[in-house]
């Protein structure tokens, strides 16, 4: 009987021993081919298009495409970009990719109104939609499955409570894009929370020494300015050059994160950031679209997936410096 056990049990050892061996041998070899870029999946090969409104040398958009194409290597997908920061020009990017009749969009609604009919048009049309980075508060009324990214109003609001923490009295708010909704909410957030002054500044965001210069004139213009907040990263070091002009003391804090904005908390030139993680928007927009087509799946119950906010300070600026050097935080 004894003898019989142990042939029983080593086969049934040995059985088991393939099975777990092969299985890991398979999640290592789908874990190096995403990693290379290759297919992870063996699921058809979609058509995936994300369409933004950002503009020329945004490098947030940048970690936004590296996310979705990070996806897309593991998804099988075929991922298209494309861009502009005029709302009708995205609207007629949204339409060639509905012309082309594409699997999956993905869309940011910074400003929504200019994108409502194209964006019915598409769920018409029987493609989903998954909205990022922008338009959290439409995003379901439009027909959307679900969207990605910070809750701009929170977000804001995390910046006042900061503020308030370190003892600021008179914050000036920069806002580099006009008609942005997401811009205002964040504004909006932080006069709500900010025990302080809350001044708006609106500034031409593609015209960086016209940033500068605005900054500096306002900095020069009230000196009891002492914190400045740009709605961007690119933004943050033309503010640390115009507070050095204007010889002022303000702090200067930022939305978003990137390479030269972790330098700048680890040198204290800047004294927090808010990181929405734009890589997760890109990556968690494409590998959403796939478990849609692949199982109907969907994120959220009806709510916004929240990507941020996360605050930055000068003591997380190592732990991050080798994403950031890579571009993808």
């Amino acid at each position: 009987m004894g003898a019989v056990l142990a042939v029983v049990l080593g086969a049934s050892l040995a059985g088991c021993s393939s099975t777990g061996g092969r299985r890991a041998e398979e999640r290592a070899a789908a874990s190096q081919a995403a990693s290379e870029g290759h297919s992870a999946v063996n699921t058809p090969r979609w058509t995936f298009a994300m369409i933004t409104h950002s503009g020329d040398g945004d490098t947030f958009w940048d970690i936004v495409q590296k996310g979705a194409k990070e996806a897309a290597g593991k998804d099988n997908i075929n991922f298209l970009y494309s861009h502009n920061d005029e709302a009708q020009q995205q609207a007629q990017l949204v339409q060639a990719a509905i012309d082309k009749k594409v699997d999956g969009i993905i869309v940011s609604l910074a400003k929504p109104e200019a994108m409502k009919d194209v964006v019915a048009k598409a769920t018409a049309a029987g493609i989903p939609v998954i909205t990022v980075n922008s338009g959290s508060a439409e995003s379901k009324a439009y027909g959307a499955l679900t969207h990605i990214g910070q809750d701009e109003s929170i977000a804001g609001e995390a910046v006042g409570d900061e503020l308030n923490t370190r003892d600021r009295k008179n914050v000036l708010c920069v806002l580099h894009e006009q008609g942005n909704v997401g811009h205002e909410q964040r504004c909006a957030g932080v006069k709500k929370n900010f025990e302080g002054k809350t001044t708006n500044l609106y500034v031409d965001g593609t015209n960086m020494p016209d940033v500068q210069a605005s900054i500096e004139a306002k900095l020069q213009t009230d000196k009891s300015i002492d914190a400045v907040v740009t709605l961007g990263a690119p933004f943050a070091d033309a503010a640390v050059q115009a507070k050095n002009s204007a010889g002022s003391d303000a702090e200067i804090d930022t939305f978003d994160l990137n390479a030269k904005v972790a330098a700048g908390l680890k040198a204290k030139t800047l004294g927090f950031a808010v990181d929405q993680q734009p890589f997760l928007q890109g990556y968690e927009a494409v590998d959403l679209l796939w478990l849609y087509r692949f199982n109907r799946n969907v994120l959220g119950g009806g709510l916004p997936v929240l990507t941020g906010p996360q605050v930055i300070t000068a003591a997380d600026a190592d732990e991050l410096a080798e994403y950031t050097a890579r571009g993808t935080r």
